[in-house]
């Protein structure tokens, strides 16, 4: 009986978390797991897939249950301007389908433009596929517009965007957090008037100013959540931070170090794909000499960057290839402090005119389905071809 009711005391949820590109919701993601479970840069759409992060919550002794909280990571709300851009908003739309809780980010260092563009937002309804995704307001074509945002020499139409990821909250029924992010960056007599402006456009059911980088205002953050998610099962094992197959985190990781070290159109243009990925065989273990380290394992990795023009694969490989080296030695270091092993990285560059464009492609690209492929590929070899095993 006593285990019982220790299990209908768990807390659990999904806490889905919202916001305009580069507020900071993968970098607030990470610092609340305490691991590297989204990629990170300055620069605006890194984020292209939902990404879950679970956190384990201990119990405080007559104050609060335990609690297991899966937090899931989504791309910034920006005009489509592409099938991918599309796909990135369906992502969304799938986040919101199954939430608890939601979190709504908003950039503290910006300043919050909100006009009266409701007539040209479109209607939010469910969507069946990536071609249904609506777009947004295509008043603003320049940078969070376009393909690339760095290209049209328009600015974006703010306004309208932020307008949209408030038809989006006022179409949800859970309780929605305001949580604005960078505090750190900001004076507090800045943030009450942002605060009130925002308060104007949705009964948030609370208001968090948080800065991830200092973890000033996690804490809070964390415990209100617990006091609003329901009391459930546990989703994931307790020592599972996340739901992505390593695989992905790799290509994930390769990506960020092309975001990194390129500039331009390059990154928007760029997807990485797992080729071959071979973990070290369990072998006998061995003693290193007196005095010396032991030597690491060897995962051997080959992977291939699809870009859509020559001029693109160009960069990417860069004068005798230096560019291509320096993309897979910071690729490398974070791979190998990932799996605990060292990495032998193969890289290499393939040209797919459109493939931003290419529906197939696109969803090749989405490592659940890439999962489905692999274990089609084990039944193929296996001998019976029943179960794939040897």
């Amino acid at each position: 009986m006593g285990r019982l009711e220790r299990k209908t005391a768990l807390k659990s949820g999904f806490v889905a978390i919202l916001g305009r590109p580069n507020v900071g919701k993968s970098t607030l993601l990470n610092a609340l797991t305490g691991e590297k479970v989204a990629i990170v840069t300055a620069k605006p759409q890194t984020t292209r897939n939902r990404i879950a992060g679970v956190v384990e919550v201990p119990a405080r002794k007559g104050t609060q249950p335990a609690a297991q909280i899966v937090f899931v990571d989504t791309p910034g709300v920006h005009q489509p301007g592409t099938l991918l851009d599309r796909r990135m908003l369906q992502e969304v739309y799938e986040a919101l389908e199954a939430r608890d809780l939601v979190l709504v980010l908003m950039d503290a260092t910006r300043r919050v433009k909100l006009g009266t563009a409701e007539a040209e937002l479109p209607e939010l309804e469910p969507v069946e596929s990536v071609s249904e995704v609506p777009q947004v307001s295509e008043a603003g074509s320049g940078p969070l517009g376009a393909s690339e945002p760095n290209r049209g020499k328009k600015q974006p139409d703010w306004s309208s965007e932020n307008e949209f990821l408030f038809r989006l909250v006022r179409k949800l029924d859970c309780p929605v957090f305001l949580v604005l992010t960078k505090i750190d960056l900001v004076r507090k007599d800045e943030l009450l008037p942002m605060i009130d402006a925002l308060m104007k456009q949705h009964s948030f059911a609370q208001v968090i100013p948080v800065s991830a980088r200092k973890r000033d205002g996690l804490d809070v953050l964390v415990n209100k959540i617990v006091e609003a998610l329901p009391k459930g099962q546990r989703y994931y094992p307790k020592d599972q931070y996340t739901d992505q197959p390593i695989r992905f985190m790799v290509a994930e990781l390769i990506r960020e170090s092309i975001l990194i070290e390129t500039g331009e159109e390059v990154p928007y243009a760029s997807a990485v794909v797992i080729e071959r990925f071979e973990e070290p065989e369990t072998q006998p273990e061995r003693r290193a000499k007196k005095g010396a380290p032991a030597r690491l394992p060897l995962t051997r990795i080959a992977a291939a960057i699809y870009c859509e023009r020559d001029g693109q694969k160009a960069i990417l490989i860069g004068k005798g290839g230096g560019k291509l080296k320096e993309i897979g030695t910071g690729a490398r270091r974070k791979i190998e402090s990932l799996l605990g092993t060292r990495v032998y990285l193969e890289l290499h560059v393939i040209v797919e005119p459109g493939w931003r464009e290419s529906k197939s492609f696109i969803e090749s690209l989405d490592w659940r389905n890439q999962l489905e492929k692999l274990a089609d590929q084990r039944t193929a070899r296996s001998p019976d071809g029943e179960d794939g095993s040897e």
